[in-house]
């Protein structure tokens, strides 16, 4: 990689790692393009032109944090030979992350709501679609050999998804008592329940 590239490359880096400690810390309403580019000691200039705009950032950031998510998951689920044991595997995963990489888990949930994806929607939609697939596959053949109740993927993921989410999101927040250890314990076998076929 010639020079050039490489600098652009360690700026973007830098850059996105400033706005993940600029999120994370002060929150949202602190979540500023000037904030970002202080941080990461760059100018506005900069930021403009590796991302495009300060929403641009903000969707390239989400998309390197659900990469790093999708990736946790995968390796957990690659290790898994039973359906059962990679529900298990992907919701020790999911909270693992959560609590191991606190500040990216918090951006994953909470910019989701914060309006600055709002421009970048349809990109987001199609890379989640795309990470989250290769998170599936995963559990195809179990789907395939009938171990895992045919449902429509909205509803699958609903189930699947939907309860490990809102346990991150909750602890998260900080204004729940939620243990993630014990939800790691507890909801794994819930959930492989309701995706046992009848």
């Amino acid at each position: 990689m010639p020079a050039k590239q490489q600098r652009g490359a360690a700026t973007v880096d830098r850059v996105l790692a400033a706005a993940l400690q600029v999120f994370a810390e002060p929150g949202r309403h602190g979540f500023t393009v000037s904030a970002v580019a202080e941080a990461a000691d760059v100018s506005l200039g900069s930021i403009y032109h590796h991302f495009g705009s300060f929403d641009g950032l903000a969707a390239h950031l989400y998309d390197r944090c659900l990469d790093h998510l999708c990736d946790a998951l995968i390796a957990e689920l690659s290790q898994a030979r039973t359906a059962r044991a990679g529900i298990h595997a992907l919701v020790s995963a999911y909270l693992r992350f959560t609590a191991d990489h606190r500040d990216e888990a918090l951006f994953l949930h909470g910019s989701a709501h914060s309006g600055r994806l709002a421009a970048q929607a349809a990109e987001i939609r199609a890379f989640k679609a795309e990470r989250l697939t290769a998170v599936a596959d995963r559990l195809r053949p179990h789907l395939d050999a009938g171990t895992v109740e045919r449902l429509p993927a909205p509803v699958l993921d609903v189930l699947v998804l939907g309860p490990v989410e809102e346990a991150a999101r909750r602890w998260l927040s900080g204004a729940y008592d939620l243990d993630l250890d014990a939800a790691a314990q507890l909801l794994p076998d819930r959930i492989w329940r309701s995706l046992r076929p009848d």
